[in-house]
């Protein structure tokens, strides 16, 4: 029973990496379901506070990842239509492959602001622009949290079992 525990919670952690890009997966949740199953066999037992500092970290991931690309648009001058079109901009992409997922928050993001503000006192294209790059920040410092996080789980689990 233990070598199917294990082989669930590697597929479980290979599963989180692809989420942390792909944004269809929750990829870190996932990866940390791979380390309770680990923690289920016979051969590994983690600590309980190893655990629940992990899911600390999974659940604080989480939120930072949902903020920070809001809070990007934000710094970088977006308004509240900067935000929503770097949303829709991110689902939308979801449909476009990789670079859909990639460039999809930017393109909704400037084209929400340049939509919002098109009376002559509006924002400039240049502007837009602006808050487009801090969606587009933020949505790569998401990821490279992600990244980070799965990889330490990731690292934690190959440990345990060396």
């Amino acid at each position: 029973m233990d070598i199917v525990l294990i082989i669930l919670g590697a597929l479980c952690l290979l599963a989180g990496l692809v989420g942390c890009i792909l944004p269809i997966l929750p990829g870190v949740p996932l990866s940390y379901a791979g380390l309770w199953l680990l923690q289920a066999t016979t051969k590994v037992q983690f600590s309980w506070r190893f655990l629940i500092i992990w899911g600390v970290v999974t659940a604080v991931v989480q939120m930072l990842d949902a903020v920070v690309p809001v809070w990007g648009t934000k710094v970088m001058g977006g308004s509240r239509a900067g935000v929503w079109g770097s949303t829709f901009g991110l689902i939308a992409g979801l449909f476009f492959g990789p670079w859909g997922i990639v460039l999809g928050p930017f393109i909704g993001a400037v084209a929400g602001e340049i939509l919002a503000n098109r009376t002559e006192n509006g924002m400039s294209l240049g502007q837009a622009l602006k808050a487009g790059t801090g969606s587009f920040v933020g949505l790569l410092t998401g990821t490279v949290m992600k990244l980070v996080c799965v990889g330490f789980m990731i690292y934690y689990f190959v440990a345990a079992l060396v």
